[in-house]
């Protein structure tokens, strides 16, 4: 039997000690990992500053097309997701470098899959855009 204060194999930080936070200081850190992420993604991804260009761009330009609040809340989503798609593009690319750089087929399929996400999310973009400004 465990003492109250020991961590078991089913407690928050058993596996990683900065899980064991809850409440406000849980969300506060998360916030400044998330913020950390962007400025990583920010300062080391050409594509990720290529999408916040775009969303600069077109996230504004969406509240100029003459659509309902849906049309306009799909467009602005379909901005978001290419950026969260990205994101997680570039950290399934930096987790696969970080293990190694040597060409491995397995490497190569994991950052071929994550480029091939990023795509799907761009066509849905163009799609969800093109139907909502021309498919009256």
């Amino acid at each position: 039997m465990s003492k109250p204060n020991e961590e078991t194999a089913d407690s928050p930080g058993a596996d990683n000690p900065f899980k064991g936070k809850t409440g406000l200081t849980r969300l506060w850190n998360a916030l400044g990992y998330s913020r950390a992420g962007l400025v990583a993604a920010y300062r080391n991804e050409d594509a990720f500053r290529q999408e916040v260009l775009m969303a600069a761009v077109m996230i504004p330009a969406a509240f100029f097309v003459t659509t309902s609040g849906i049309g306009r809340a799909m467009m602005i989503g379909s901005v978001l997701l290419v950026m969260i798609v990205e994101l997680l593009n570039s950290a399934i690319e930096a987790t696969v470098d970080r293990i190694s750089v040597e060409h491995h087929h397995l490497a190569k399929r994991a950052k071929d899959i994550g480029s091939a996400a990023v795509l799907l999310a761009l066509i849905n973009l163009a799609a969800i855009w093109l139907l909502v400004i021309f498919g009256r």
